[in-house]
């Protein structure tokens, strides 16, 4: 019997496991880089071990220091979670090596199956060999790891070497391994995966489909379960590819088998030798706890004949902290607070007051909800969305909702290029314009408590607000009778909460600040403006900004001061949150000034470069 259990990992998946021990009553340990030494499952471990350092290559990617934590800590098992090392066959031969148990699969099924390129080879799929323009489009992907890093769609020939040079960069400093493949990119496919669970008496079961399509960058952002519209032949199909992805290679323990869905035909794509992020919709309409079950694998448990049976549709939302119509630029700061109502799981690496670092990926939380019917889950995630309290940097909230109220996917006729077609009208601002007014009624009930400046009784008072990119001017003033605004009733204001009355209809707004300029209300995020504008933060046109924390990791081959350079032209790759993005020449013109250098870190705002536009003479 497992006593103590280590969890190679960090974040929410760490927490999940050490929830499940809890339950289980078995010790936990953590281990933390520096950059993690407060983070949540540091704090909830029973014990926690730090791993000097901060990126991933000097911490959780070692797995030398992580078999070494585990000893020191007294533990007798390891759990990998996912990414990181969890799909690392070395690392798990050093976990059995030391006379620990392993969470996982055999390390020969995680050699056969964690390399893409091995794992199409064991199921008989030819590798794509050197592209030609005839088969554009093409995915360039990592053989190792997960998750979406490691991927470039390439739409262009002359697009290949610099999507190789990208992908295999990612993936080297997500998973300690530069290898990438090409194959075939499939437009308006469905990623639709089977949850497999096998012992070690040669018990394998499969627990039905998840639907996977909704994606940004390749990874996943909604998931749920089962996958919708899938014939039976097709959904036996599956299953009998799952079942026979795990007997090639005698797996045991939980995993997954990936496949693209066109054209009613399944694509094997790659079976994840692991626990998937996505696996808590799998938990909910079966009834399982899937962590329990890996423990009671690895401890020598049969499973029973059958699994059980399912019920009702699950859906899960990835909580982002990043801007979706800024690139998905990955957002850093503070998480103020984070709350969902009853009614649906949060599983989460954050508390309030914790600070999102650029290290790691930006996943705050997953929300998952699950009901009767695939509509009334969609209906009551997008509702416990809504109704979230989320204080803190940008994130993909309101994607979320809008995607869970998209026609296409009420409709379940989504696919993976979903947001290619409608990110722009699923990031268009919509917050409710009573917001800003609420924000300044707030405000002034505060600063009027305690002295405030205030205007003549006939002049209104005036407050800029900035959110989702447009500015709004709201006016108000202070009467005898309290606080007034054109068009809109005042029933009651205070710092806190601010209840207005608009065409005989009442609405509540609880407003919270946390000593900055932003201020929340409701779901909505505002940025009070200064009255009058700072003539200093001027640029110069042409400037390349910085559009988040993190690393310079290239600089275009040969790029130098004075060089012409075309617009749209890469110049520069920042790595954040263990995602590259890729900087590019915003007009044709000259590199007036080059500021980025390989290993620099920088903050949102740094001035990279500046390229001035070349202008034809009349």
């Amino acid at each position: 019997m497992i006593s103590t259990l280590l969890a190679a990992n960090r974040g929410e998946i760490a927490c999940r496991i050490f929830r499940t021990c809890g339950e289980l009553g078995i010790r936990t340990v953590a281990v933390h880089s520096d950059a993690d030494a407060g983070a949540l499952h540091a704090r909830v471990a029973d014990t926690a071990v730090r791993l000097p350092g901060a990126t991933p290559a000097d911490t959780y990617l070692r797995g030398d220091l992580v078999v070494k934590a585990a000893l020191a800590a007294g533990a007798d098992a390891v759990h990998p979670g996912y990414g990181f090392l969890s799909e690392n066959a070395e690392f798990a031969r050093a976990v059995l090596d030391a006379g620990l148990v392993w969470i996982g699969p055999p390390p020969e099924a995680i050699e056969a199956m964690a390399s893409k390129t091995r794992a199409k080879e064991l199921m008989d799929i030819a590798p794509l060999g050197e592209v030609t323009e005839a088969d554009l489009p093409v995915l360039v992907k990592a053989a190792a790891g997960g998750g979406g890093r490691g991927m470039r769609i390439v739409r262009r020939l002359a697009d290949l070497p610099d999507a190789l040079e990208g992908a295999r960069a990612e993936a080297a400093s997500a998973f300690g391994d530069g290898e990438v493949f090409t194959e075939p990119y499939l437009e308006r496919g469905r990623h639709v995966e089977v949850q497999i669970l096998a012992d070690t008496h040669g018990t394998v079961w499969t627990l039905g489909t998840r639907d996977c399509s909704l994606q940004r960058r390749h990874q996943k952002v909604i998931e749920e379960a089962p996958a919708p519209g899938l014939t039976a032949g097709l959904q036996d199909e599956l299953r009998t590819l799952a079942v026979r992805a795990a007997r090639a290679v005698s797996y045991v323990g939980a995993g997954t088998v990936e496949f693209l869905v066109a054209d009613g035909r399944a694509h094997f794509l790659e079976m994840n030798t692991r626990l998937q992020v996505e696996h808590p919709v799998t938990e909910a309409v079966f009834g399982l706890d899937l962590v329990a079950e890996q423990i009671r694998v690895a401890e020598g448990h049969p499973l029973a004949s059958e699994p059980p049976q399912a019920r009702g549709h699950a859906v899960e939302a990835r909580l982002y902290a990043e801007d979706p119509a800024r690139g998905w630029a990955p957002q850093t700061g503070t998480l103020h607070r984070l709350a969902v109502p009853d009614g649906v799981r949060l599983d989460t690496g954050y508390s309030d007051g914790d600070t999102i670092g650029v290290h790691y990926d930006p996943m705050l939380a997953k929300v998952v909800a699950h009901a009767p019917t695939r509509a009334e889950a969609v209906r009551k995630l997008a509702g416990a969305l809504e109704r979230t309290a989320l204080h803190g940097p940008v994130t993909n909230r309101d994607l979320l909702l809008n995607s869970l109220r998209h026609p296409e996917f009420t409709a379940g006729r989504m696919d993976t290029g979903f947001y290619d077609r409608h990110l722009a009208a699923l990031t268009a601002p919509a917050a409710d314009p009573h917001a800003p007014l609420a924000a300044a009624l707030a405000g002034a009930h505060g600063r009027s408590r305690f002295g405030g400046w205030r205007n003549v009784p006939s002049q209104p008072q005036t407050r800029r607000y900035e959110t989702a990119g447009e500015e709004h001017e709201v006016h108000y003033r202070h009467t005898r009778q309290g606080l007034t605004a054109d068009g809109v009733r005042v029933v009651h204001a205070d710092a806190r909460l601010v209840v207005l009355e608009a065409d005989g209809v009442q609405r509540r707004y609880e407003v919270s600040r946390y000593g900055t300029d932003r201020v929340y209300v409701n779901s909505t995020t505002l940025t009070e403006l200064p009255r009058f504008p700072d003539p200093a933060a001027q640029v110069t046109p042409g400037s390349l900004l910085a559009p988040m924390p993190g690393t310079v990791v290239r600089v275009a081959e040969g790029l130098t001061e004075g060089a012409t350079v075309r617009a749209g032209q890469p110049l520069i790759w920042l790595e954040a949150m263990k995602m590259q993005h890729q900087i590019s020449a915003p007009v044709t013109g000259t590199l007036t000034a080059l500021h980025a250098t390989t290993g620099r870190q920088v903050e949102p705002g740094t001035l990279l470069a500046v390229v001035q536009e070349l202008r034809e003479t009349p």
